[in-house]
């Protein structure tokens, strides 16, 4: 019988999608799943697509058998739950296992569990690879962005199965080894994080144009569908533009209209956030997005605090060009707040991470996929002064372009009682980072006052107290 190349277990959305997707690129993959009934199932799907992938697939009922129908030393991805599930797999599959042998995460774990889990394993000469997988069901099965970390022997193992079903840019699959243990888990952290901005950006721009301005949820939606075409396109553009033109087919009204307006997340967000803190780069544009989604879930205390507080808002009336400009700058600004977490994560645990390369990587296949990646790349390729995005010849003259209409949108939103948090966060980052002196000496002197904590001076070494202490 043939050893399969690799071995799949989880035969969720994402793991199923995942094993089609290799073996319609040549491979043949054993699977398995806890609920042994999701197996047949799978089975008989993969037979029903065209060329009769179920071929390629060789599914198995028990650990034993699937360890047993891998050729060695043996590649397993689980896609399953983070957290507790893993530990347990990890438990009941290692005992089946020979050195050399390796296991992905392939979810969207916390990295310091991959970091634990890879030292833990290296004991046992078993390798641990975190990958975080971008894109959705669709981009699993057709093409996802992938980021992977773990050692140069498992990514010699992985790299031939993970370029051919990456999706391609250009001919470039979007993936690639970016540094050891908890490296790629990291890297797709900062991505979601990313991607939460830039959802809150998007619905502050839309809140703004509904409330604010009246247009038609059909109306915006063909904006973002114009916007798509040039260099604001992004996939969530691009999706964006085209659920706002959806009617519900029960009521007719605009779908987003019948949406309740609460927000879901599953801790991505809030990881980048807290390592963002705890790496000293206060990632004030995710952490507007994170908590917009938390104030979003209490709907009910919103509602009494719109009888209580008042909730009207004033009509708006900024357009298509000057918000355009405006989500510009807030992308500029997002991107550069991620990559600042991602160089700060770098120096932290000694990791090699490639900007440029990890930009490339995010072009295709994954949710926040954008024209401006290219950019950023370049940018990192280039004299990067202090290694900052913002300060890179290219943005530093967009955002001196887009700055002013920013400007006028958050200064419209704040006028009219427009809640814009994100929006107003890029903002506040924009012009405290362009300030070479700023106000944090009154807080030095507060420090030393209360709590003898000391200052330094000007121009001057060493630890200073006020005339306070004298």
């Amino acid at each position: 019988m043939t050893k399969a190349q690799i071995g799949i277990y989880g035969l969720g959305t994402m793991g199923s999608a995942l094993a089609l997707n290799m073996a319609d690129n040549g491979f043949d993959v054993a699977v398995t799943n806890r609920e042994v009934a999701w197996i047949t199932s799978f089975m008989d799907e993969a037979s029903d697509l065209a060329g009769d992938l179920a071929g390629k697939l060789h599914p198995y009922d028990d650990l034993a058998g699937f360890v047993a129908g891998l050729a060695s030393p043996r590649v397993i991805l689980f896609m399953i739950p983070s957290g507790r599930p893993m530990d347990m797999m990890i438990e009941a599959i290692a005992p089946h296992l020979d050195p050399g042998d390796t296991i992905i995460d392939g979810g969207n774990a916390n990295f310091h569990d991959t970091r634990r889990r890879s030292a833990e394993l290296t004991r046992q000469d078993i390798h641990f690879v975190g990958m975080g997988v971008s894109g959705g069901e669709s981009g699993a099965r057709y093409g996802p962005s992938m980021m992977v970390g773990g050692t140069a022997h498992s990514w010699a193992q992985l790299k031939p199965i993970l370029r051919a079903i990456a999706a391609q840019f250009e001919g470039d699959p979007c993936v690639d080894h970016l540094g050891p243990d908890g490296a790629g888990h990291f890297v797709k952290t900062v991505h979601n994080g990313i991607e939460y901005a830039e959802m809150q950006v998007i619905a502050e721009i839309y809140g703004l144009l509904r409330n604010g301005a009246a247009w038609t949820p059909a109306k915006i939606g063909k904006m973002f569908a114009e916007w798509d075409k040039g260099p604001l396109r992004s996939y969530l553009v691009e999706i964006t533009g085209k659920a706002l033109q959806y009617d519900d087919p029960i009521t007719g009204h605009p779908i987003v209209d019948v949406i309740k307006d609460a927000a879901g997340q599953k801790g991505t967000g809030r990881w980048t956030v807290v390592e963002a803190v705890r790496l000293g780069q206060a990632a004030n544009m995710i952490e507007a997005a994170v908590g917009a989604r938390s104030w979003s879930s209490e709907k009910d205390t919103r509602q009494l605090g719109e009888q209580v507080l008042g909730g009207a808002r004033a009509a708006i009336t900024l357009g298509s060009a000057t918000m355009a400009e405006a989500f510009l700058a807030a992308r500029i600004l997002g991107y550069a707040q991620g990559f600042r977490i991602l160089e700060a994560s770098a120096k932290e645990y000694d990791w090699p991470l490639d900007y440029a390369r990890i930009a490339e990587i995010w072009r295709a296949g994954c949710i926040i996929r954008s024209a401006m990646l290219d950019d950023i790349s370049e940018a990192f390729q280039g004299e990067l002064p202090a290694g900052q995005l913002i300060l890179s010849p290219h943005f530093a003259q967009e955002l001196a372009r887009c700055i002013p209409a920013l400007r006028e949108v958050v200064a419209a939103a704040i006028t009219g009682g427009h809640a814009v948090p994100a929006l107003a966060a890029a903002l506040s980052w924009y012009d405290t980072m362009r300030q070479g002196f700023g106000s944090a000496n009154i807080i030095q002197a507060q420090r030393d006052f209360f709590g003898h904590h000391g200052f330094e001076r000007l121009g001057e070494e060493g630890k200073h107290h006020g005339p306070w202490w004298d």
